[in-house]
């Protein structure tokens, strides 16, 4: 990859990780000032169309220690730490649709498309009922598919993911 190709897919990455906290990915337990659906301070709630459905998946207090460590490594550039992170907690917690989509960005940040696209699918299995979460992990589907160069694909995964963020 070139430079100006390496700094893009880092960029879209970002991304993507932003959008994992946005839909109310809390990592910790929640202060009471925080909202209980989406974790977000009231100032920062995002709007009804990106609040998470119900449930929202809350992580047990030793599962989000981890997925806080694991965030960190990630925006550190420290995938491989990150994913070590993440499947400890995915052993306390191995339903949790939020982690096995945070292993999704993950192996994506390692180049690993085909297994970030199976780590997606694997998230939206667990959150048949979440339609946030669906979302996102098609954006992270058509995100590996453009990696691969499918381009047919990236453009039917963020139709999914458009289709989706509209219901």
């Amino acid at each position: 990859m070139t430079d100006t190709t390496d700094i893009s897919r880092l960029a879209r990455l970002a991304a993507l990780l932003l959008a994992l906290t946005a839909v109310g990915c809390a990592t910790a337990p929640a202060p009471t000032t925080r909202d209980p659906g989406t974790g977000a301070s009231p100032a920062f709630r995002p709007a009804p169309s990106e609040a998470p459905a119900t449930p929202s998946y809350p992580l047990s207090p030793a599962a989000a220690t981890l997925v806080a460590r694991g965030d960190a490594l990630l925006q550190a550039g420290e995938a491989g730490a990150a994913i070590a992170e993440l499947e400890r907690a995915l052993r306390i917690e191995p339903r949790n649709p939020r982690i096995w989509q945070r292993m999704a960005v993950a192996r994506l940040e390692l180049d690993d498309p085909e297994q970030a696209e199976a780590l997606a699918r694997r998230s939206n299995r667990l959150a048949i009922d979440n339609l946030a979460i669906q979302s996102l992990n098609w954006r992270l589907i058509a995100e590996a598919r453009r990696m691969l160069d499918d381009q047919a694909g990236y453009e039917a995964a963020m139709n999914r993911s458009a289709e989706l963020q509209g219901r």
